[in-house]
């Protein structure tokens, strides 16, 4: 019997060009931070090898790994910058969160899944994502201990965009995060905060996530 094997770099060079700089993804910093997490590592062994589809992949918690283009576009619309604070809300595997430090100067990831937290922080310690923090929680309040935040990413769809993630947001920052119905398509939406105080909301088109569970949005049922 013949084995295989995977050639996870050749297979993450391919994702590059065909799922992300293919539609529009442009930003250099980008390419570059993807190209340096190892996405094959923040799934499951047994879908390791389909690491880099252009599709999400289930987790642990019943939860799932954003496809790379949707993780891209966030970041994009975020307009993370070096020396940002990032906060990601539904942390997960921890993908993306490894990710966005790439770019930014700190990153705090909240999940709401003690299982999820567990293996996010064992698995960016042990590839030495060392300026990501992954705190346990009830993303929909935010962390307030860390903000305000440059930017936020929240990775579930709520009806709503959380008014403690909003208050946690800093001027000038954006919030982005998908917008609409559990078990249907969502809108990505991105809510820019002027210097002023004031919110500008605009759509990024359609998506699906997992419903965000929690204080500010859906319940657990």
């Amino acid at each position: 019997m013949v084995t295989t094997m995977t050639d996870y770099g050749a297979e993450r060079d391919a994702m590059l060009h065909r799922q992300l700089r293919r539609r529009g993804i442009a930003d250099e910093r980008i390419i570059d931070a993807f190209r340096a997490v190892p996405r094959e590592a923040f799934v499951d062994a047994g879908h390791a090898r389909l690491a880099y589809g252009d599709h999400p992949l289930p987790i642990a918690a019943g939860q799932t790994i954003s496809q790379p283009y949707i993780v891209a576009l966030m970041i994009e619309a975020a307009r993370i910058a070096p020396g940002a604070k990032v906060l990601e809300v539904g942390a997960g595997s921890g993908y993306a969160a490894a990710v966005i430090s790439r770019i930014a100067a700190d990153v705090v990831g909240v999940e709401r899944q003690h299982e999820l937290v567990i293996s996010a922080r064992e698995r960016l310690a042990r590839l030495g994502y060392d300026n990501v923090e992954i705190v346990e929680g009830d993303g929909t309040t935010g962390w307030a201990a860390n903000a305000p935040y440059d930017a936020i990413l929240v990775a579930a769809s709520g009806s709503h965009a959380p008014e403690p993630l909003l208050a946690q947001l800093a001027a000038g920052g954006a919030l982005v995060m998908p917008i609409g119905q559990p078990g249907g398509v969502q809108r990505l939406v991105r809510v820019a905060k002027g210097q002023d105080g004031r919110l500008q909301r605009s759509d990024l088109g359609a998506v699906r996530f997992v419903p965000l569970i929690g204080a500010e949005g859906w319940d657990d049922g």
